[in-house]
């Protein structure tokens, strides 16, 4: 079973996860950012990944470093979850409909940290989360993962929605590139011989 258990301690956060990629998509979530949990509970779900995390961050001052530092975090145990990567398919995408909202999301495990976001969510809030946090997570989450995460909203009036297509979307495109190729199991995704 690909695992990982991780602390993130800063002096602006302190962060504690555990990850399995072949779960059941349990999950325990507190970050103090209850909208914010509920598109981390989707992610689990949606991926079919088990996930505890607690994330006590500074929010008296701001919710930046509580959000950018769990995607850091996430980022960081998927990609030691994953472990050398031989025989995963290493890229995904999916398209996920969210009534009148269309998400699209693509990840590549390849080794380079890029990030383009675009929510179309045009609110400061949704529901308690700053909504142009969504792309500092995300940003995080390459980072730390050392992947390319690329997520578009295509259209859509709920702002909700929005994000939440992102998350569903996002979700399942990490499922596939984290999923085993039988076929390749012992081959590295990559001509470099690194990844």
């Amino acid at each position: 079973m690909r695992t990982a258990k991780l602390h993130r301690k800063t002096n602006e956060t302190d962060i504690r996860l555990n990850l399995r990629l072949e779960g059941s998509g349990r999950y325990r979530v507190s970050s103090g950012i209850r909208f914010f949990d509920h598109m981390l509970e989707l992610f689990a779900r949606h991926g079919g990944f088990d996930l505890e995390l607690t994330a006590q961050g500074d929010l008296d001052v701001d919710q930046h470093h509580t959000v950018e530092d769990v995607g850091i975090a996430l980022g960081e145990a998927f990609h030691n979850a994953l472990g050398d990567k031989r025989g995963i398919l290493r890229a995904g995408y999916f398209l996920m409909p969210m009534d009148e909202t269309l998400g699209l999301a693509a990840v590549d495990f390849g080794g380079r940290s890029q990030a383009v976001i675009e929510t179309k969510v045009r609110t400061r809030l949704v529901g308690d989360l700053q909504s142009e946090l969504v792309h500092d997570f995300f940003e995080g989450f390459a980072r730390g993962a050392r992947a390319n995460v690329h997520a578009k909203v295509m259209y859509g009036r709920s702002n909700h929605h929005k994000i939440e297509a992102l998350f569903k979307a996002f979700a399942r495109a990490v499922r596939v590139a984290c999923s085993q190729d039988r076929r390749l199991r012992r081959m590295l995704p990559s001509t470099k011989g690194l990844l």
